[in-house]
């Protein structure tokens, strides 16, 4: 996964943290978060705060309809 995948990190961190709201959750720790998820494959200085806010709003997407 890289960080334009943000619907399949968004789901892969709502399956590995289900129990954290995401909009409770930093930038600088959603970064590393998605670095450490299994299947991500990207360059950590390609991330930027569109890219992580589009993250973000997906695992809380996912974590909102599953709530």
């Amino acid at each position: 996964m890289k960080w334009t995948d943000s619907e399949d990190l968004g789901i892969a961190l709502y399956e590995k943290f289900s129990g954290t709201d995401p909009l409770t959750v930093r930038f600088t720790d959603l970064r590393e978060k998605v670095m450490h998820l299994d299947g991500f494959d990207d360059d950590p200085k390609a991330s930027n705060e569109p890219k992580l806010e589009a993250i973000q709003m997906a695992w809380y997407e996912e974590w909102k309809e599953n709530q």
